[in-house]
């Protein structure tokens, strides 16, 4: 295994010590702490996808035969979207923030002054394997951190380009790259960290927080869950029908944490929206989808089994309406809706993270809303309704990371909401200056001039100092002035 620090070797305790001395010594000299260190990195950054774009859709197609649409507007344009504004902004997210004082520290003033935390470890995930590997790269750098990048093992070939592109362009004596799988990890997970940003499942997102508890470190867990859309029955259809199903098979094929994973509809509704699905999928990908080069594969043939096991399970065999047909030798598994499946049947318990689309149905849309409830927090939870009450209402009661009425996923793009998740779904947030923040510690800054010293602050204490300092407390002005008359 080829490493971003040093040559060919084993990455061991005695390897990845040497590394976070580095690291610390960067930080350490206070490089990464200045406006030009920061700007710099971020240059860089956009030069990497400015001048490689062919190379990084090369490794997302052989990672995940990824159209070259999603692989440019998911992945590469976000990223310098992200770089852009973090650019643009980084000089007003960088100034201290000025904050009003009481009239108990009066007379002075105050600020909260974001400083970077250290080193941190951010760890990637395979499905989105360029842009979830850089936009917290970029909140670390744009904070002022010096940064370890830990790439999904699953994505090989856009591993090896993170780790060749960074290593090239990026100051390595701050900005680091590891390659590799659990042992590696395990390694990384040994260190000492200032934080660890992880974009992954919940049970491994349970060993990342284990791992971090032992040195108190703060994290930030990006993970899923499954994410609900419940439709009503006042909406354009086609126009939901089509935003569903970008949301789903329209972003690598399922292989996404923010993608539908069921549906809720009415009973007397589920006919008309089923219909719909079908006929703007034949539109998007034709007659036979396993053929079609607008559809990501299965990421490897593990998950392929995985996804293979929730389709054979008995509760749910005959519910399919639309699709089924997969191909193991391509990994490819067609877009694929299943309808009115138990709730306790496998598909229905865990995360689908593929083209697998259950619906359920409901006798009223509003009993929607108590079926999400009862479940895990999901990372996001969709409506589509004309209807402003049931929009307010599904606002007031669903809790999740994010909301989207009317569309899919397209929350994530927009940067001056967080996105992050709730519960199982994760904690922290990021995107924008959630970013930054999210890699900053707020310092708390007081400042006093020596004029305007209270003595009764001070012993001895005395009935009188005590009667003043009851009524500025309590904000008795009366008060305050019969007790500095001593009345």
């Amino acid at each position: 295994m080829e490493l971003e620090y040093g040559k060919k070797e084993v990455f061991d305790a005695e390897t990845a010590s040497a590394m976070m001395k580095e690291l610390r010594d960067a930080f350490g000299n206070g490089k990464t702490k200045s406006f030009e260190w920061r700007v710099s990195q971020l240059e860089s950054l956009l030069k990497i996808a400015n001048n490689h774009e062919k190379e990084i859709i090369d490794a997302l197609c052989s990672d995940l035969s990824k159209p070259e649409l999603e692989s440019f507007v998911h992945e590469i344009a976000l990223m310098k979207s992200s770089c852009k504004l973090a650019l643009q902004e980084l000089k007003h997210w960088m100034t201290p923030q000025k904050v009003k004082t009481p009239i108990t520290t009066f007379p002075s003033s105050a600020e909260i002054v974001s400083e970077p935390l250290g080193v941190v470890l951010v760890i990637s995930a395979w499905n989105y394997p360029f842009l979830l590997s850089l936009e917290p790269v970029i909140g670390a750098i744009t904070a002022g951190n010096a940064v370890v990048l830990k790439p999904s093992e699953v994505a090989p070939a856009t591993s090896s380009l993170l780790a060749k592109f960074l290593g090239e362009y990026m100051d390595s004596s701050a900005v680091k790259v590891v390659e590799g799988a659990v042992p590696e990890t395990s390694v990384l997970l040994e260190q000492k960290w200032d934080k660890i940003f992880y974009t992954g499942n919940g049970r491994v997102g349970r060993i990342v927080a284990a791992a971090a508890a032992k040195h108190l470190t703060p994290l930030v867990l990006e993970l899923g869950g499954k994410s609900p859309v419940v439709v009503d029955s006042d909406v354009n259809l086609m126009v939901a029908a089509r935003r569903i199903i970008v949301g789903k098979w329209g972003c690598n094929n399922g292989q996404a944490c923010i993608a539908p994973d069921y549906i809720i509809t009415t009973k007397d509704y589920v006919p008309k929206l089923v219909d719909a699905l079908k006929l703007e999928l034949e539109k998007f990908y034709g007659m036979d989808p396993l053929n079609s080069e607008d559809l990501s594969r299965i990421v490897n043939s593990n998950h392929f089994a995985r996804l293979k096991k929730l389709l054979d399970d008995d509760k749910v065999s005959g519910k399919i309406v639309h699709g089924g047909q997969m191909d193991e030798g391509i990994l490819k598994i067609a877009p694929t809706i299943l309808l009115d499946v138990p709730e306790d049947s496998l598909i229905m318990n865990e995360e689908i993270f593929g083209p697998l689309l259950p619906i359920l149905t409901v006798d009223k849309v509003e009993a929607s809303f108590g079926m999400i409830n009862s479940r895990d927090k999901p990372l996001a939870a969709y409506l589509f309704s004309n209807k402003k009450k049931l929009k307010e209402e599904f606002v007031k009661t669903v809790s999740a990371g994010g909301l989207a009425v009317n569309d899919t996923s397209l929350h994530v793009a927009v940067s001056t909401l967080p996105f992050g998740g709730v519960g199982e779904s994760g904690m922290g947030a990021y995107h924008g200056k959630f970013s930054f923040d999210a890699f900053s510690h707020k310092k708390a800054v007081l400042y006093r001039s020596f004029a305007g010293d209270a003595p009764a602050r001070y012993p001895p204490y005395t009935p009188a100092k005590l009667r003043f300092l009851k009524a500025l407390l309590n904000g008795d002005i009366l008060g305050i002035i019969r007790a500095l008359f001593g009345w």
